[in-house]
């Protein structure tokens, strides 16, 4: 298992010499990519605060120079100043001088779209517009039954076995066939959709491959729905009063998908495998202290799904934490590095569940518009997860669970666990498909009596299975 030297569970030894800490590049600035660095983010983090204090210059890929916001509060002075640092990559002078090579990872991340993600002032009033108030449209009673309805199909395909990967078998796909559903895409596309999402975002030999079969759904959904519009997400943005382009809807389609599903899947692992393998943790749910909405936001502040985001860039020349910034330097905001600031989390070893000032959604004009959704597949999911299978234990020594991923992002790679058989039964006369098998109307349908029936309110304080 990689686990940083400093991490958010107030874990802390010294970081040997070879500690990616240690590892720099040109001018003796220290790499953010790579193997080493990425294997122990935290050290690195701390590494760099205690050089250059709440921001610090790194190298990116092909050592190309960029500043790390590694302080809470100047990560929040970050995301709330677009006057200051804009989201319109078109201004990162590194870019403009040629010192990006065109086969470079960064330029799937940064280079800009119509999307609203890289847009400031009326342009990006108009686009938040339409991806707010579409998914304001979306009914949270309805979702929470279409989480139950799929989380339980999920736990009947694997339950009789009395053993599951809960990364692969249940926090992977339970998010594609919600959002899928939410999003007006049929539902047995869902899967496929959602395994071609992961692999476009891994960096795979295959990744630009996936990112075509996700621009054509996409594409695709955009042509029906704008021919038969329906009660779902991609109608409603078709449908606005901003007047979105067929690309523009597209290009939001997909990065809501995407931005989604990788974030909302590595919240349900890290709480399961929070829930699995912390002591405290669990006893601070099985006590009645800790909700669980409440043990999601503590996950959020030490595991947050995204660790850092590269999408602001100065706009004119200035200065953050004493650093002199250039106009069109890249800062880019480090939401797992400000969520272990010293300067608010001196004792990293002290609960700050209930706390929701984590940096994990975001702050300012970008603030992260489908948190609701998110939170709810994750809890509504754990919640049915847990309730119905209530003996869940790991399969595997805790050390062997592995972490990978890169310096924007980390995740399990599996999560085995074992539990008692459950006895699987169906209705007579209705049998339920598997998830993903295809349906007699590939089109969703809308919210009326189709829909399934009404699931039991999500509970708050109910964490007797884990008395055990």
């Amino acid at each position: 298992m990689t686990t940083p030297y400093y991490d958010p569970t107030g874990t802390a030894t010294a970081p040997p010499p070879d500690c990616p800490a240690h590892a720099g590049g040109h001018d003796g600035l220290r790499r953010l990519y790579g193997p080493e660095a990425e294997a122990q983010p935290y050290a690195l983090y701390e590494q760099l605060r205690k050089e250059h204090g709440a921001v610090a210059p790194v190298l990116l890929h092909g050592d190309v120079p960029a500043w790390l916001v590694l302080g809470h509060r100047e990560n929040l002075e970050v995301m709330s100043s677009p006057q200051r640092f804009t989201a319109d990559s078109r201004n990162w002078r590194a870019l403009a001088e040629g010192r990006v090579a065109q086969d470079s990872p960064l330029l799937p991340i940064i280079t800009w779209q119509p999307l609203v993600a890289f847009a400031d002032g009326d342009a990006h009033a108009r686009l938040r517009s339409a991806v707010t108030d579409s998914l304001e449209r979306i009914s949270a009673h309805g979702t929470r039954r279409y989480i139950t309805r799929y989380a339980d199909r999920l736990i009947d395909d694997f339950g009789s076995q009395g053993h599951a990967d809960l990364l692969s078998d249940f926090a992977q796909k339970l998010p594609a066939l919600v959002l899928c559903q939410r999003f007006g895409i049929a539902e047995q596309d869902a899967l496929r959709l959602g395994a071609a999402v992961r692999d476009m975002i891994s960096g795979s030999a295959t990744a630009i491959e996936s990112n075509q079969v996700v621009e054509k759904v996409m594409r695709d959904l955009v042509e029906r729905k704008t021919r038969q519009p329906g009660e779902d997400f991609a109608s409603w943005l078709i449908g606005h009063r901003s007047g979105l382009t067929a690309q523009e809807v597209a290009e939001h389609l997909r990065h809501s998908l995407v931005a989604s599903m990788s974030t909302v899947i590595n919240l349900i692992a890290g709480t399961l495998r929070k829930v699995l393998t912390d002591r405290g943790f669990r006893g601070s749910l099985s006590g009645g202290t800790m909700t669980l909405p409440d043990s999601l936001d503590q996950v959020l502040w030490d595991d947050p799904p995204l660790a850092v985001v590269p999408t602001r860039w100065a706009v004119r020349d200035t200065t953050l934490a004493g650093q002199q910034i250039r106009a069109g330097d890249m800062v880019m905001v480090g939401i797992a590095a400000g969520n272990v600031d010293p300067e608010i989390r001196p004792d990293l070893t002290v609960s700050v569940h209930g706390n929701r000032s984590h940096l994990a959604f975001g702050a300012g004009p970008h603030q992260c518009p489908g948190q609701d959704i998110g939170r709810a597949i994750a809890e509504t999911g754990i919640d049915r997860l847990l309730a119905r299978v209530p003996d869940l234990e790991l399969s595997v020594a805790e050390d062997e669970l592995t972490v990978v991923g890169s310096w924007m992002a980390r995740g399990l790679t599996s999560l085995p666990v074992r539990f008692t058989a459950l006895r699987v039964e169906q209705q007579a006369g209705t049998p339920a498909p598997a998830v993903g098998a295809a349906l007699p109307d590939a089109v969703p349908q809308r919210e009326t009596a189709a829909e399934p029936g009404p699931a039991r309110k999500p509970r708050r304080r109910w964490f007797g299975w884990l008395r055990r």
